[in-house]
């Protein structure tokens, strides 16, 4: 049977620290993973070029101690737990298993007083001593006990709700802020806003992240149909 795809169900546009969380997981991925979400053929301008010609130029031309799929299929560097499956689709990983690490072997380097070497690519050089960096390195997560609980992972306190605005501004939501917003919008009548309530999906994921370099209308276009008005909805 196959299996759901992970979303987050969240009411248009205040919702808890889970959306918030996803948004700032956009502001901790390397370029690199951008243009391959987004496909390199749709970007715009010419940055696509630069990731396809980098992708088809030969290892020939490389350096024998770098590994160009560092640059093409980088790793977010945010190492922070996050709660929600939603939040981890942005960042591809093509493969299922744990990464290798490498050390250097060569003892002169670990106790002359200098920085121990380690890598994730095989073929990598020491700097010091100029070996290949191939000693098998095991790296220890942290235990049970260490890690955050479900309320302490992500990037946003879970404590209060927040606002996102179309133009994807987040704001812990208040009176003032919502009163902002209504006569930002010169919202007469509360009672004619309506409630939207949107799932987001990989696909809307992706759609968020293209638009959100090319529009201040984020919101509305990637959760709203166009005949829709757009429009910041309260919710709890």
């Amino acid at each position: 049977m196959a299996t759901s795809s992970p979303s987050v169900c969240l009411k248009l546009l205040i919702d808890t620290k889970d959306f918030v969380d996803f948004l700032l997981t956009i502001l901790s991925l390397p370029l690199g993973t951008v243009i391959r979400l987004l496909s390199k053929d749709g970007m715009v301008g010419s940055l696509g070029k630069l990731y396809g010609s980098i992708e088809s130029l030969s290892n020939t031309y490389m350096q024998p101690h770098f590994n160009k799929e560092s640059l093409l299929k980088p790793k977010a560097t945010a190492t922070i737990d996050v709660g929600a499956d939603v939040l981890h689709m942005l960042t591809i990983d093509d493969s299922s298993a744990e990464k290798s690490i490498y050390g250097c072997r060569n003892c002169c380097c670990n106790y002359n007083g200098r920085p121990i070497v380690v890598t994730d690519d095989p073929k990598a050089t020491c700097p010091h001593c100029r070996s290949s960096i191939t000693y098998p390195a095991t790296f220890v997560h942290r235990s049970a006990a260490e890690r955050p609980t479900s309320g302490e992972r992500g990037y946003v306190k879970d404590v209060v709700t927040y606002m996102i605005t179309d133009e994807l501004e987040v704001k812990p939501l208040s009176s003032i802020s919502c009163i902002t917003i209504l006569n930002r919008f010169n919202v007469k009548d509360v009672d004619a806003l309506e409630e939207k309530v949107v799932h987001l999906t990989m696909e809307e994921g992706v759609k968020l992240l293209r638009v959100s370099l090319q529009s201040n209308l984020v919101l509305t276009t990637v959760f709203l149909d166009k005949n829709e008005v757009c429009m910041e909805l309260p919710i709890d």
